[in-house]
């Protein structure tokens, strides 16, 4: 019996305006009425989520950032950020290439030390809590940072990702998006949250669903049960996963929840 439901947001939940779909309120609602709990799993930061989520903010887990921080009515289940000496040496490393603007990704807030567009863009919208500063090694040291996350001119999978692992080979470097990679700690990525998740809520792996679009998901949907992907995923992962749901443009989570729903609602 299903007892938890993560999704990723951008490319999986999200439309194509990166807006959420009408009616997943009430899906979420009547997931809970069931006993199960629902977890938007992003690599976005917790103010963004629980904003976005607000009608539904104490029926729901936030998996933040990535997995590196979660939340559950206003308290921090887990955390694991990247330990200062390596946030700085990914900071020189990053700012070392051309075409690639670093992100500080604390706790609390977002910090950015670049305003070039589209860059600058992309980070309001994404980051609530986003403060521009004039140097990023000003920020270490005076908040965890849970994550780096590299905004790339080019391409991620084309640029950063074939360089930046092996210049930070004590960190994670994972693809997060076209244009995006993410870097974290070691063991910081969705798939150890749902871990810590499932030991804290005494969730058996069967009991698990999980949604994602691209290859910071992977852990994430290896880790649940029931793993799917949108016909829109990186396809990579659409091969290594195989289990797909319509697209995000076309509401396919919806479609899979509600068939989720009905199937709990059966054995009621």
């Amino acid at each position: 019996m299903i007892k938890f439901v993560a999704s990723d947001l951008d490319g999986t939940l999200l439309d194509g305006e990166r807006r959420l779909p009408e009616g997943i309120f009430p899906l979420i609602r009547k997931l809970h009425s069931l006993g199960v709990l629902f977890a938007p799993s992003s690599g976005r930061q917790y103010a963004n989520l629980k904003k976005l989520f607000a009608p539904v903010v104490n029926d729901v887990l936030f998996i933040c950032e990535n997995g590196a921080l979660v939340k559950f009515r206003g308290k921090t289940l887990h955390l694991s950020p990247i330990r200062d000496r390596d946030v700085l040496d990914a900071v020189r490393e990053v700012r070392a290439l051309p075409h690639l603007y670093p992100m500080l990704c604390g706790a609390d807030y977002a910090y950015i030390e670049d305003t070039a567009m589209p860059f600058f863009q992309y980070a309001m919208l994404s980051y609530t809590n986003c403060k521009k500063v004039d140097n990023l090694e000003n920020v270490i040291g005076k908040e965890d940072i849970c994550k780096i996350a590299v905004y790339d001119e080019i391409a991620a999978a084309e640029n950063c990702i074939k360089v930046l692992p092996q210049r930070l080979p004590n960190l994670r470097t994972i693809l997060s998006g076209f244009d995006w990679c993410d870097i974290s700690s070691p063991d910081a990525n969705k798939g150890e949250a749902i871990r810590f998740i499932r030991k804290a809520f005494s969730f058996e792996r069967e009991e698990c669903v999980a949604f994602g679009d691209h290859m910071n998901d992977y852990e994430m949907l290896t880790e649940c049960g029931r793993a799917y992907v949108p016909e829109n995923a990186y396809p990579p992962l659409k091969k290594l996963i195989g289990r797909t749901i319509p697209a995000n443009t076309e509401g396919g989570v919806l479609t899979k929840l509600k068939e989720i729903i009905a199937e709990l609602e059966e054995t009621t």
